[in-house]
């Protein structure tokens, strides 16, 4: 056996994972991503997806991309620098620029493509980039390909990151970068307390909207608009893979900075253009998401609920205020165990445990969609709560 496949055959934890039966990766759907799924022929409650509007499966959505294929067919065969760029894709940017109050936007393959894009090229070995400790592993990679200085600050604590923007050189750039909604914990990041530092440390701002696009904000417009802090905001990122029913992502900002990206970003210049029919798919999405504006109401709505409900059974739902419910199990075995058990009993939810975060932190992520019922919400939490006391998670101390 050679050096490489003798160092990997050694790596054996799935395996020991799958052994206990408790392995919850990579489980196969058989259905289109509904409030209720297809596994192994049964039918199952979907509570793991990020599909926050439940567009899926929109009729008006399927058929966008339907003509967008027979139009232009299934690819682009090239990058948006050479020969990748069409005009639905030059439609999509004004929409999006228009949907978040920027002067423009730019349109990528992936949500993070964006961050490995953008954050990796905006600052110089003299700069700053500043992040949030909690941030999406997309910026982090990003900030790990820029050759500036890289800080992070406690997870929404100003404290930290003023102290951090203290110690930056005051002629450097500084660009710090926050989730809108952070991806697990379900809670918001402090907008205007960052905008106050970034005005009086010279900072600039960049937002990852990928879980606030289509929750927060006028019409789903995200982060910024939700705080009435557009103007303050430098950049917003957004991705399509979740409240907009498709696959890629953007970045949003004003038209010199998108014109310097455009030129200058390699995950962009060096990949192929995303397909006409995702294009397609997003900007129906977007005329959705607006028009149906009750769509947002119902998935606060049954957030509420839920949230209300799971505290009400005496879970620790940390500090979520959004469709993404963390219930902390804080036991590696036991979130993973939860997750099968409740695979078994019709309830799809995701496991979140160490490496990803510390093991005293290992949670169950629970995700709302504006599809779902009060009824299935009932179901949940009835079968999760059941769950949890067959494993001595609730009613027991920690």
């Amino acid at each position: 056996m050679r050096k490489l496949q003798n160092t990997f055959s050694k790596y054996d934890l799935p395996q020991q994972i799958m052994r206990a039966g408790i392995y919850p990766y990579f489980r196969t759907i058989e259905s289109d991503q509904d409030t209720v799924v297809t596994i192994n022929g049964k039918s199952v409650i979907m509570f793991g997806s990020n599909s926050y509007l439940g567009l899926t499966n929109h009729p008006k959505i399927k058929e966008a991309a339907k003509r967008a294929i027979d139009k232009y067919g299934t690819g682009c065969a090239g990058s948006r620098f050479l020969n990748g760029t069409l005009d639905i894709h030059i439609e999509l940017e004004e929409r999006l620029a228009d949907l978040t109050g920027m002067d423009g936007a730019l349109c990528y393959s992936t949500g993070f493509q964006v961050n490995l894009g953008v954050v990796s090229v905006l600052t110089g070995r003299r700069d700053y980039v500043l992040l949030d400790e909690l941030d999406h592993a997309s910026i982090i990679e990003g900030s790990r390909l820029s050759f500036s200085k890289v800080l992070k600050y406690g997870h929404n604590d100003m404290m930290s990151l003023e102290n951090k923007l203290s110690h930056c050189a005051h002629d450097s750039l500084k660009l710090i970068v926050a989730d809108g909604i952070f991806s697990m914990e379900g809670d918001i990041v402090r907008l205007p307390a960052i905008v106050d530092l970034a005005e009086k440390y010279d900072a600039s701002i960049m937002i990852d909207d990928a879980h606030a696009i289509g929750v927060l904000g006028k019409n789903g417009s995200g982060t910024a608009s939700h705080f009435g802090l557009t103007d303050k905001v430098d950049l917003i990122m957004g991705t399509f893979s979740k409240s907009l029913a498709s696959l890629g992502g953007f970045i949003a900002s004003d038209k010199d900075t998108i014109n310097f990206i455009k030129h200058n970003s390699r995950s962009l210049i060096f990949s192929a253009s995303m397909t006409p029919a995702s294009a397609a798919s997003v900007l129906a999405a977007i005329d959705i998401m607006v028009s149906e504006p009750e769509r947002i109401s119902h998935l606060w709505e049954i957030t509420n609920y839920a949230l209300k409900g799971f505290r009400e059974m005496g879970f620790d739902t940390g500090k979520s205020e959004t469709p993404i419910i963390p219930l902390f199990i804080r036991d590696n075995m036991k979130a993973l165990t939860m997750t099968q058990r409740l695979l078994a009993d019709g309830i799809f939810v995701n496991p979140v445990v160490s490496p990803a975060v510390p093991k005293d932190d290992a949670l169950i992520r629970y995700s709302l969609m504006a599809t779902h019922t009060r009824e299935q919400v009932d179901i949940s939490i009835d079968k999760i709560t059941k769950a949890a006391k067959a494993l001595k998670i609730l009613g027991y101390e920690y």
